[in-house]
């Protein structure tokens, strides 16, 4: 599995790709560390992802948090010694894995229960032996069908980076455009025009992260596509560029890939 890592004194971020068998429900499976005695502030960025976060404190104070799609930028503070180990599941994964409709957690989360999928404070102690259980977990909930106009669906998304029209997804897929809206917003809590919205922010994100804040794709104009920035960021592409104490934790990713 390939993966990156970012760390400095204090803060640490590592990830790996998931294994080809569950390519199309997860992204990625990462841990974040604060090692060190205060606060550290990072802005969250729509990603179109939806997370599983797995939490242990210094206290060992331990919880598991689901976190639903985020359409607006976040400010959130990682506690001081403090250690986070997170799946980040693409949108199919929330009605085959997950099994569940995540609507009502826009731009919020919710508190699973302790020892949901199997985990426990002890499974946070290695990121090897987390990815190892996390890979289990993930094999027991692998459905063994799905509805192939969702896969090619998600695959046509992601392949044009949100850029494809709601009607010409639908005609690809031979599915209309108003089933595909009721799935969208009953599942997540949002039309998939608005879906693919944050999808072409984020792959506008690989472009700033290279210092080219102007819009790439398909935007409009100048003005436009520093709009959109801002939407989404809170910020526009000059300063979300600069990212001042790596506290866009996304773009800091970005920049090193």
């Amino acid at each position: 599995m390939n993966g990156l890592a970012i760390m400095n004194n204090d803060f640490n971020f590592t990830y790996i790709e998931p294994e080809k068998q569950f390519a199309d429900f997860v992204e990625s499976i990462g841990i974040f560390f604060n090692s060190s005695t205060t606060p550290k502030e990072v802005v969250v960025l729509p990603d179109g992802r939806i997370d599983l976060f797995f939490w242990k404190s210094d206290e060992e104070t331990f919880e598991i948090i689901l976190l639903g799609l985020e359409t607006v930028a976040e400010q959130r503070s990682l506690p001081p010694k403090t250690i986070i180990y997170v799946i980040s599941f693409k949108p199919l994964a929330v009605e085959y894995l997950l099994r569940e409709s995540i609507a009502e957690l826009l731009n919020t989360g919710k508190k699973l229960p302790y020892g949901f999928w199997s985990f426990g404070i002890n499974d946070l102690n290695d990121f090897d032996t987390f990815c190892l259980k996390a890979n289990q977990q993930l094999a027991v909930h692998l459905p063994a069908k799905i509805d192939e106009r969702k896969r090619k669906l998600f695959e046509l998304i992601y392949a044009s980076n949100g850029e494809m029209t709601v009607k010409a997804l639908s005609e690809n897929v031979f599915w209309s455009s108003r089933q595909i809206n009721r799935y969208f917003t009953q599942q997540f809590g949002l039309p998939l025009k608005a879906y693919c919205s944050i999808l072409r922010f984020r792959a506008s994100l690989n472009h700033i992260a290279k210092g080219k804040l102007f819009p790439e794709l398909n935007f409009t104009d100048q003005t436009y596509f520093i709009k959109e920035i801002r939407k989404f960021s809170g910020v526009v592409p000059r300063e979300l560029s600069q990212n001042k104490n790596d506290r866009f934790v996304l773009l800091s990713v970005l920049k090193q890939k």
